[in-house]
């Protein structure tokens, strides 16, 4: 999928409004102001640096940081990798279909690069190694400090 008019709920509602409506409509039609800032957050997210790292700002709380840098023995790319993860599957249901794993996959490439776009403008002297990992649960967006 490379067109949200693609993805068979949105093609449907458009074609019952004779095509003349396309995926900004829909957002109007479905969306609403909250869904649209808390989506703009999605896509644009916050950090914090702590010890080295680089953590989404949601996926960072004290106690759980320390215990995985504990585990992981301070490794600043492990810590990352495994803290700022974004499981798709996680914030919306969906069917299982192949329409639907290709409408999570969209949605994880589309973030994968806003968020490798977030970090770039926030610390341009570091290098991000953002991904999307396969699950069997869904598609996982994730990043951590790149090699230099």
């Amino acid at each position: 999928m490379n067109d949200p008019m693609d993805y068979p709920g949105i093609k449907s509602w458009a074609e019952e409004w004779g095509g003349r409506v396309d995926y900004l409509d829909y957002v109007k039609d479905h969306g609403n102001l909250g869904m649209m800032v808390a989506f703009s957050r999605i896509f644009w997210p916050r950090f914090v640096e702590v010890d080295g790292c680089v953590l989404w700002d949601r996926a960072y709380e004290e106690s759980n940081f320390k215990a995985w840098s504990e585990s992981l023995s301070g490794d600043v790319r492990k810590i990352e990798a495994t803290l700022n993860q974004l499981r798709v599957w996680q914030m919306v249901d969906s069917d299982d279909v192949e329409e639907d794993w290709q409408a999570q996959d969209f949605f994880a490439a589309c973030v994968a690069k806003t968020w490798g776009a977030a970090l770039a403008a926030e610390f341009p002297r570091r290098i991000f190694d953002v991904r999307v990992i396969g699950s069997e649960d869904g598609p996982i967006v994730t990043f951590s400090s790149g090699v230099v």
